[in-house]
């Protein structure tokens, strides 16, 4: 299969993986919420990880096998985790305050910064037709801030927007981490996925302890989107890395094309959450979507 087309199958799962943190962070506390999401992603690798060091040829698919790795290996698979633990955390944030039809447009503006340190660090090339679609996005950003405003969302001073931008670059520099990763440190996407998402769980141990023991303004209720999370994720995250990995691969079109999960989140959030100005808020996402076609 094509990385075109598993960009494309990622970014559908990614729409619903929005779709589930807005659920389960409805009147719900943050940091339980994420590490939940992030423990229900690493209770289904470890156990193959388990198993791919006792029993790998009984292992049921090849892609299951977690093959061992050098200390440095972990050491940058534990770097990625902080770096995604970080990003989370601030897009949890954000998600929770903003209607799912605004956080999702500003979290897919991730590719302008993408495509930036791309140029930058990998010596990628755009074509004036890409740069056109970076051009477009930003407007669009841009147009989505004069929509909040009619919300009560002012972009130049609500945290929330602050949250999902710091998400968003985050995020840029964790796709350029992921090509590193992948065709650099020949890593496989396998052991990308299962490492880091072990990791991320344990890095946040620490920090929900702290929240417990200090207190919370917010209560925490269980709800059945919490696993969803991190199950929704797994299959996101499996074809986004299979993608990267494959030869030809180019991450500045990759990382646009998977924003496409815009498009579901945003109709989940107008249709299932009601949220209001639906026309004004759609011709952004169109001004996005447009962007994003131009970019790939």
């Amino acid at each position: 299969m094509s990385w075109l087309i598993l960009t494309i199958a990622s970014a559908f799962l990614l729409g619903f993986y929005d779709y589930f943190k807005k659920l389960a962070l409805h009147d719900n506390a943050v940091l339980p919420v994420l590490f939940g999401s992030v423990a229900a992603g690493a209770l289904v690798w470890l156990p193959f990880v388990l198993w791919s060091a006792v029993a790998p040829d009984s292992l049921p698919a090849g892609f299951l096998h977690v093959t061992g790795i050098s200390a440095g290996s972990h050491g940058l698979l534990f770097a990625k985790a902080v770096l995604v633990g970080a990003s989370w955390l601030c897009g949890y944030y954000g998600i929770k305050s903003l209607p799912l039809s605004i956080a999702a447009p500003i979290r897919a503006t991730g590719p302008v910064w993408t495509i930036t340190f791309a140029v930058l660090l990998f010596h990628e090339s755009p074509s004036p037709k890409q740069w056109l679609g970076v051009a477009v996005i930003l407007a669009s950003f841009f147009a989505f801030s004069f929509v909040g405003r009619r919300e009560g969302i002012h972009f130049h001073r609500n945290p929330a927007v602050f949250f999902m931008i710091g998400a968003t670059l985050l995020g840029a520099a964790s796709t350029l981490y992921d090509k590193y990763l992948l065709q650099a440190a020949h890593l496989s996407p396998t052991q990308v996925q299962a490492w880091f998402t072990i990791y991320t769980s344990l890095i946040l141990v620490p920090p929900l302890a702290l929240w417990r023991r200090l207190g919370h303004r917010h209560a925490f209720h269980w709800h059945w989107a919490i696993p969803t999370i991190g199950i929704t994720l797994l299959g996101a995250d499996i074809l986004y890395f299979t993608a990267i990995a494959q030869p030809g691969a180019l991450i500045s079109l990759i990382s646009p094309v998977r924003r496409a999960s815009v498009v579901v989140a945003f109709l989940l959030g107008i249709f299932l959450f009601r949220e209001k100005n639906r026309l004004a808020k759609g011709a952004c996402v169109v001004g996005i979507i447009t962007g994003v076609i131009l970019l790939a």
